[in-house]
């Protein structure tokens, strides 16, 4: 989910309604006639138009995927924050380093032994592996349409395969696959309410803690559900539930997986889902940077961005809430460019919004020529807004683009934005 933007910032009210109503006058959502009747010069002028207006601080670059020529460039150079652009760094770092299929796992481990009569002498251990789905089955239902890792197939699990009917010690919860910060770098990596959950590498329900407290409360929380959960289910359980680390040599019980990665995206990119792009690169650090963390994740992405494009984005962050992350038009224009023919290019134009129908673009561009022609990837913070993506144009082509607009009120970007989209679709 973007962050709010001020309607214009450095405008009062009048002058902002004024503002608005001219914009909505100026920058009509079909493009003229003129442009689609003068080709490429045509689109060019119009591109060009629409940029003069939006002011120097905002760019474009257009390049045609078939006829494999730039189509159009202005500032492309000019290092912007891509907003929540910067979830398709994450997300390709992610599908190149983990691939389409991969799953994250949630498990149970115990310290004991089990004796007859299905009573387990010791304690269970919940041990995340920065799975964002993880939770109860009505909650993955109503946030995720079903898509998730349920604690009730742990339970199944642990009751019905490994026979576990009794448990004389206490449920535990570990989360040491992260480190314990629950924000990102905008936060002060505090609590961040623009992520709608707080980060662990046991988030139960988005990281919900309840009546927990301490450093470690959403791995409490979690431990806490699953006790609840085999409670409700017949087991009985000598003790409580707290966080705590899995010791050495515990013994595997029970798992349950995350949909696969693919999946993930469907659910993070057509939203823009901050949570789990935070979630997603503090596992890159997990996995490939020695660190559940999400300046080790951010390394990861950098690194392997730049092997994969030769291309150095500033990245901080999964989501792009920070200010800080810096890339350009040009930059992730490439992105698209180089991704588009490969297997990875697939999966992510799959997982993209698509204008008129489906995430932050369903009631954007509805009835217009570029309505199901165009995926794209918005991105908003407060004096930010950009649109990148891909366009099949009405002459046959794929083209890939990218807009960054600063300075600008976001309802005035999206009619520009929506604007040049439509003129590229209808080429």
């Amino acid at each position: 989910m973007p962050r709010k933007s001020l309607p214009c910032p450095g405008l009062p009210p009048s002058l902002l309604c004024r503002a608005l109503l001219a914009a909505v006058c100026i920058f009509s959502l079909a493009p003229s006639a003129a442009s689609a009747a003068g080709g490429l010069a045509g689109v060019q002028a119009d591109l060009s138009h629409q940029l003069k207006i939006a002011g120097t601080g905002s760019s474009a670059y257009v390049y045609d995927i078939t006829a494999k020529q730039a189509l159009f460039s202005e500032r492309a150079t000019a290092l912007r924050p891509p907003a929540s652009v910067e979830k398709l760094f994450t997300a390709t770092t992610a599908l190149q380093r983990l691939g389409p299929t991969a799953h994250l796992s949630t498990s149970v481990l115990g310290v004991g032994q089990l004796n007859p009569g299905g009573v387990w002498e010791g304690s269970l251990y919940l041990h995340g592996g920065g799975d964002p789905t993880f939770g109860t089955s009505a909650f993955i239902h109503s946030h995720y349409g079903g898509l998730g890792a349920s604690v009730s197939t742990l339970v199944d699990q642990l009751v019905r395969v490994a026979g576990i009917h009794a448990i004389t010690g206490s449920v535990y919860g570990d989360e040491s696959y992260f480190n314990s910060l629950r924000g990102e770098p905008s936060s002060g990596y505090a609590p961040d309410s623009f992520l709608d959950g707080a980060l662990s590498g046991l988030a139960f329900n988005r990281g919900i803690s309840g009546s927990e407290k301490g450093a470690h409360a959403p791995a409490a929380y979690a431990a806490r559900q699953l006790w609840a959960a085999l409670k409700s289910d017949g087991v009985s359980i000598h003790g409580s539930s707290a966080a705590a680390s899995t010791p050495p040599g515990a013994l595997a019980l029970a798992q349950v997986s995350s949909p696969t990665l693919t999946q993930l995206l469907g659910l993070m990119l057509p939203p823009s889902d901050n949570f789990f792009a935070e979630t997603l690169i503090k596992d890159l650090g997990a996995v490939f940077g020695g660190a559940g963390s999400t300046a080790a994740g951010a390394s990861v992405v950098s690194q392997t961005i730049a092997a994969l494009l030769g291309i150095h984005p500033h990245v901080l962050d999964g989501s792009g809430l920070s200010k800080g992350d810096r890339t350009s038009t040009y930059q992730v224009a490439d992105l698209l460019v180089e991704l588009a023919p490969t297997p990875v290019g697939a999966v992510l134009r799959s997982n993209l919004a698509v204008a008129g129908h489906t995430g932050t673009l369903a009631t954007r561009m509805r009835n217009t020529g570029a309505s199901g022609k165009c995926q794209g990837k918005t991105g908003t913070l407060t004096g930010f807004s950009n649109l990148v993506g891909y366009c099949q144009a009405a002459n046959g082509h794929l083209l890939a683009f990218a807009f960054f607009n600063d300075g600008i009120s976001t309802p005035l970007a999206h009619v520009i934005q929506d604007h040049m989209t439509i003129t590229l679709a209808n080429y």
